[in-house]
């Protein structure tokens, strides 16, 4: 098993957002998937692809 783990600041840097929104999804329930170990909050590189792709629409008015 080969799981690729990414802190909030390395994914906010990536994805040019801030850790403050990662936080807010975290809380809100309605971003990536997070692993917690210990107080540390950790992002896996598949996940985040599988959440980015699931966001895909081809119009405003699509239903999400």
């Amino acid at each position: 098993m080969n799981v690729t783990l990414l802190s909030p600041r390395q994914v906010s840097q990536g994805w040019r957002i801030s850790e403050v929104t990662l936080a807010r999804f975290r809380i809100h329930g309605n971003g990536p998937p997070f692993i917690k170990i210990g107080r540390s909050v950790r992002y896996d590189r598949d996940d985040l692809e599988k959440w980015l792709i699931s966001l895909k629409r081809k119009s405003t008015s699509e239903a999400a």
